[in-house]
């Protein structure tokens, strides 16, 4: 096997690559998670989240394959078995519950935002420890989308009324609607 020679040692490829892995991993527990909600989901906002939900595995199985690739561009090999997920995922399986509509939501919420954090994290020491500005960057362009997926999921639970200027309506307001 030819040796790889762009720029990083071999120890910051390693370090990496392991982040990049976790990553991988929970990424992939995400998506079991929440094909499993696509297809127990009830009640009367099953077609919404039916519906956001195929959006979010497609755009999970995409981030998958890409993050894999990148492990590869690395000169690692991404883990691929369940066993191997579930060693180094920080999320946790519900296995045995199926929580309501609402139930389901929130587990994905702390789950993406679970995996923001990390990738916070994952992009610094990238960036600082591994002096790897091209995974940084990477690993950036997936923040932002869970945190999209994230925003899309909260506003599905929190319903909170809103001023038409963004702002939380005056108690005196509310009072004066009825709420």
């Amino acid at each position: 096997m030819r040796r790889v020679n762009i720029g990083l040692t071999d120890e910051q490829r390693t370090g990496v690559i392991q982040l990049l892995n976790q990553d991988l991993a929970d990424a992939y527990l995400l998506l079991v998670k929440t094909k499993k909600y696509h297809w127990d989901v009830v009640g009367p906002q099953f077609r919404t989240l039916h519906k956001l939900w195929e959006e979010h595995y497609t755009t999970l199985t995409e981030n998958i394959d890409a993050v894999a690739e990148r492990v590869r561009a690395l000169g690692g090999y991404p883990i691929g078995t369940m066993e191997g997920f579930l060693k180094l995922a920080t999320l946790k399986e519900h296995a045995g519950e199926v929580p309501t509509a609402t139930g389901m939501v929130a587990q994905l919420v702390e789950d993406h935002e679970q995996i923001i954090r990390n990738l916070r994290e994952h992009i610094d020491r990238c960036s600082e420890e591994f002096h790897d500005e091209g995974t940084a960057d990477f690993l950036t362009g997936l923040m932002e989308g869970h945190e999209e997926m994230a925003w899309m999921l909260r506003s599905f639970i929190e319903g909170q009324s809103i001023e038409s200027d963004g702002s939380q309506p005056s108690p005196q307001n509310k009072t004066a609607v009825g709420v």
